[in-house]
């Protein structure tokens, strides 16, 4: 069972993956959540969507005043230092991840990524209906009643980790 890494998850204003508009990232050590962090984020490209602004919520109202990625990853770096991230679909958050690194000119540290999407697959099959994220957590027993909001999906996504990692 994984008892130290952070789950990230990151919400985008349109269809390019480096267009973060926020982040929500949940600290577990020894099996437990010992940190969170939540923050907006101004996207790049800077426009919204009208289907990803259905799906989060969120809009140009929320974040033209909101820090870019850089000063965002200052804080959240030091957080997950030396831990491998845990994503639900980690495909999305990873892509996310690595395209604002480029769009930024950042260096990318080659972070070690694992998948509850693909862990909920094989843990439980045929079982359930689906294995969206709100399905497994409640497999889980975790109930997320915030979905789509990055930090609520990070915390699922923990807690999912750390039921069948």
């Amino acid at each position: 069972m994984m008892t130290d890494f952070a789950a990230i998850d990151f919400e985008t204003a349109n269809e390019c993956p480096s267009s973060v508009c926020s982040v929500g990232v949940v600290v577990v050590r020894g099996g437990k959540i010992v940190d969170s962090f939540y923050s907006l984020i101004h996207p790049e490209p800077e426009y919204y969507q009208w289907f990803c602004r259905r799906v989060h919520g969120l809009g140009p109202e929320d974040t033209d005043e909101a820090p870019v990625f850089p000063y965002v990853w200052e804080r959240i770096e030091p957080l997950i230092e030396g831990l491998p991230l845990v994503a639900h679909n980690a495909r999305f958050d990873e892509g996310c991840l690595r395209a604002v690194f480029r769009v930024y000119q950042m260096d990318y540290p080659d972070y070690r990524f694992y998948d509850t999407l693909a862990a909920s697959r094989r843990t439980f099959g045929w079982s359930l209906p689906n294995h969206q994220l709100q399905t497994v957590a409640a497999a889980c027993g975790f109930n997320l009643t915030h979905h789509h909001h990055a930090l609520s999906d990070a915390e699922a996504c923990a807690r999912i980790a750390l039921q069948i990692l």
